[in-house]
């Protein structure tokens, strides 16, 4: 089995305007095996059709430049490229992210582009079962979460790759409390 530990970021304003539709601008993953070990890494950006210009809020945000956006592919192209690096076709996997917004993200992002959805359905959320084994009563982000798990939080937030490996962090250590 294959664990997809990713984030994504996509497209973001200030306040989120009314009629603006967010699309995927980075993708960023570890890939796991059995004993929660790295066996690989993806990240790439994405280059978003209906809202091709980044916010200044979403600029600052993730740190992601126009520039960057610019050069990237498409979302057909790089999610093409991910599912063969997911080893969609060859292997089990299963994809995991923290809270629901990774999943649903991609699932419109497919259906924007016209892309057949199902292979997100093998999902799980982190951040929700994470909530249940500690019994949180009050919602805890990524990074306060690595803390709680005595782990640094390294890397830039709300970077794809940085929030991925962050978080592969917490999925390696309690790999076997996850409910599958």
């Amino acid at each position: 089995m294959n664990y997809i530990v990713f984030d994504l970021e996509a497209t973001c304003w200030q306040g989120r305007p009314p009629g603006l539709i967010q699309e995927t601008i980075e993708i960023g993953a570890l890939k796991l095996d059995d004993y929660g070990e790295v066996v690989g890494s993806y990240n790439r950006f994405i280059k978003p059709i209906l809202n091709p210009y980044l916010s200044p809020f979403c600029k600052q945000l993730t740190t992601i430049t126009q520039d960057e956006i610019d050069r990237a592919g498409t979302f057909p192209t790089v999610i093409d490229e991910f599912q063969d690096w997911i080893g969609l076709y060859d292997e089990e996997y299963l994809l995991c992210s923290w809270g629901s917004f990774d999943q649903t993200m991609l699932a419109r992002d497919c259906q924007l582009h016209r892309l057949e959805d199902d292979w997100t359905a093998p999902h799980l959320n982190i951040k929700r079962q994470y909530h249940q084994l500690k019994r949180l009563h009050r919602p805890c982000g990524l990074r306060r979460a690595v803390k709680r798990e005595g782990f640094e939080f390294t890397g830039t937030p709300h970077r794809g790759i940085s929030d991925a490996e962050n978080l592969a962090k917490i999925f390696a250590k309690l790999l076997d409390e996850w409910q599958f």
